[in-house]
């Protein structure tokens, strides 16, 4: 008898050290796996979160050009890089020669700074010292700049930081709308296998649950992201034609602070005080009506775009961009929002099931203890 509980114990410790040695090895191939792909990761989640929204656009391509989807996926893709590039380029070349010129002209001492508008110095809360300043700028900068030679330097010294974060960006951005290209090329098989991961997860709800996530996707992307790019360019066109400088930069931050849930006027209302210290009324009042057009264009925009019954709390969007910002940067400014987006669709939606399915469970068990 105690021959045979010795062997059924000593089967039982040797199954599970050999379960045990399996978990192990298979966490740590999992965690290896992780750590060789966690460099593309935020791109690979990009690209596939572009890749959802763009994907209806290469079907009408498909269709009406009568295209292959490889070749249309092509086609979207190039005229996304290109839209990404064309930009990029001008902005470096931009920024470097208006840089060495600014460098030059500081160097030789021809850089020469107008003086401000007497109306500037009667714009609320800092016209006076503003104007001061400003008047001391273009009287004696080279003054100026021994004052606040420390400053200067600091500056500099992030700015040229900010650049090269930039540049990765927009490498980012590169990878990721080539990744978006794939997936879009096997859209198919891509599509069969999330379908298949997500059945496999949450069983017969899988495909109720991958068909709200890639519409959440698709209506965050369009609703949040899609208004704040068109806000984006609008205020850029407006500050380009008025001459404001610096228009790539003002040009972000509206990005970042429409995708933020917060007014572009953030930005825009110090530069339209600007644009009335240096350009006419007409001009000035002009521009400041279109900023006002723009800043409230997503009371309209995101109505139209953000559809299809996906109701989102923009306060979640506002946690998840600003959380992916400092995760990861400004890609994560996109995927952070869409992500936790997401995840508050699937959470919700997970719940009403739990809640509904419940009753049916727990009158089972009344009707089988009454019986």
């Amino acid at each position: 008898m105690n021959s045979k509980n010795d062997l059924t114990s000593g089967t039982f410790t040797h199954a599970v050290i050999d379960a045990a040695i399996k978990v192990a090895l298979i966490f740590v191939m999992v965690i290896w796996c992780f750590q060789i792909i966690r460099p593309f990761l935020m791109p690979i989640l990009w690209g596939g979160i572009i890749a959802i929204a763009l994907y209806p656009i290469v079907m009408v391509l498909a269709n009406k050009l009568k295209l292959s989807v490889g070749k249309s996926s092509l086609v979207v893709t190039l005229f996304a890089l290109s839209i990404l590039i064309v930009p990029s380029v001008l902005f470096s070349e931009a920024l470097v020669s208006g840089t060495t010129d600014f460098v030059t002209e500081i160097k030789e001492g021809t850089f020469v700074i107008p003086p401000p508008k007497d109306s500037v110095a009667e714009l609320p809360v800092i016209g006076k010292k503003l104007h001061e300043f400003w008047l001391h700028l273009s009287v004696d900068l080279q003054d100026v700049i021994h004052e606040n030679k420390e400053y200067i330097t600091h500056f500099s010294a992030s700015a040229a930081s900010a650049i090269g974060s930039f540049g990765l960006t927009v490498l980012q951005f590169l990878i990721s709308i080539i990744i978006a290209g794939v997936f879009m090329k096997h859209a198919d098989g891509s599509g069969k296998m999330f379908y298949k991961i997500a059945t496999k997860l949450a069983g017969s709800h899988g495909n109720e649950f991958a068909s709200l996530a890639v519409a959440t996707v698709r209506s965050v992307v369009q609703g949040v992201i899609g208004v704040a790019f068109i806000q984006c360019i609008l205020a850029g066109i407006g500050m380009g034609l008025v001459g404001v400088p610096g228009t790539g930069i003002w040009m972000l931050l509206v990005l970042i602070l429409a995708i933020v849930q917060l007014p572009g006027l953030i930005v825009l209302g110090p530069i339209i005080a600007y644009v009335y210290s240096v350009e006419s009324s007409t001009v000035a009042t002009i521009f400041m009506i279109w900023s006002l057009l723009v800043g409230s264009s997503d009371t309209f925009l995101k109505p139209m775009l953000m559809g299809r019954g996906v109701d989102i709390p923009m306060l979640v969007i506002l946690l998840g961009a600003i959380g992916g910002m400092l995760l990861s940067g400004i890609v994560g400014l996109f995927v952070g929002a869409v992500v936790l987006a997401l995840s508050y669709k699937l959470f919700s939606a997970w719940l009403v099931i739990e809640t509904t399915e419940a009753p049916v469970e727990d009158a089972k068990e009344t009707v089988d203890t009454q019986a």
